[in-house]
């Protein structure tokens, strides 16, 4: 079921037997999915709640079943002949994360892309994003959806990384990851991406000899932003394939800026950039 199938949207008069029990098996495959255990959901993706429904169906995701709880209507969203399945409220509080449940979940099928479609086929150089082992799933949620934001073509994760189907990540991204590409690298992967023309940028937490300001840093060519571990920072792996070390001057006396906000604020200065003197 694509967005785009029916625009005459679910017929909600339709009779709906409402599923009571717990342990019924779509229930127990929607519960695995929000816990994000792949072999029980059939490698099945779940999101709950009306803004994310729309943004999937919006992007063209592909939806397997659409779960409404009793107390409310199917939203007119869900096109027509979509699999619509109803849930006691008791049962469907029980499988979703939120406190407030919004009433509507579904699963859906995630997409698979590859290195190529983060690399980018539109005009002008990449504009990549690595998250280097970045554990909370905010911080990758608020990336992805600041990617989008600012023109990048893709996120690259390396080993330890959240999955951007975490339920938080997924809500965090407010919908940015239906739309941009996040695929998991290894080393000889990102070492690669500058047989393509692309450079390593690391960001680092402070001035160091060798280390250069934002606002110094050609972003305009093809470039792959470094954001690492929330703790630890990039390895020295990582640190040794750079070909810049990057920070973000801050006057006020803090240590370090959060990995989503420093991120954030380097994808705005490569978007700055790029918009005055856009690539070629």
């Amino acid at each position: 079921m694509a967005a785009g199938e029916d625009s005459v949207g679910y017929d909600s008069e339709m009779s709906q037997d409402v599923i009571t029990s717990r342990a019924n098996a779509r229930v127990k495959q929607l519960r695995a999915a929000f816990a994000g255990q792949a072999r029980l959901s059939g490698g099945l993706v779940a999101i709950e709640g009306d803004h994310l429904l729309e943004e999937a169906l919006r992007s063209g995701m592909v939806f397997k079943t659409i779960f409404v709880a009793e107390s409310r209507a199917v939203p007119r969203m869900v096109p027509r002949g979509a699999e619509v399945l109803t849930l006691s409220d008791e049962v469907f509080g029980s499988v979703v994360e939120t406190q407030s449940p919004q009433g509507v979940a579904g699963l859906l099928v995630p997409p698979v892309p590859v290195l190529e479609d983060v690399l980018g086929k539109a005009k002008g150089l990449p504009l990549i994003l690595i998250a280097a082992g970045l554990q909370d799933p905010g911080n990758l949620g608020t990336l992805v959806r600041s990617a989008e934001a600012f023109g990048a073509t893709g996120v690259l994760t390396t080993a330890g990384t959240v999955s951007a189907w975490n339920q938080k990540a997924l809500r965090a991204s407010a919908g940015s990851v239906f739309r941009v590409p996040v695929v998991s690298a290894g080393l000889d992967e990102i070492v690669g991406l500058k047989a393509r023309g692309v450079r390593l940028l690391a960001a680092v937490g402070a001035d160091g000899y060798g280390v250069q300001a934002a606002q110094a840093v050609d972003f305009v060519g093809g470039c792959a932003l470094m954001i690492g571990n929330e703790g630890a920072g990039l390895s020295s792996e990582l640190l040794e394939i750079a070909d810049v070390q990057v920070t973000i001057p801050c006057p006020g006396p803090v240590e370090s800026l959060n990995a989503a906000i420093a991120g954030s604020l380097l994808l705005y200065e490569a978007s700055r950039q790029r918009t005055k003197h856009p690539p070629t």
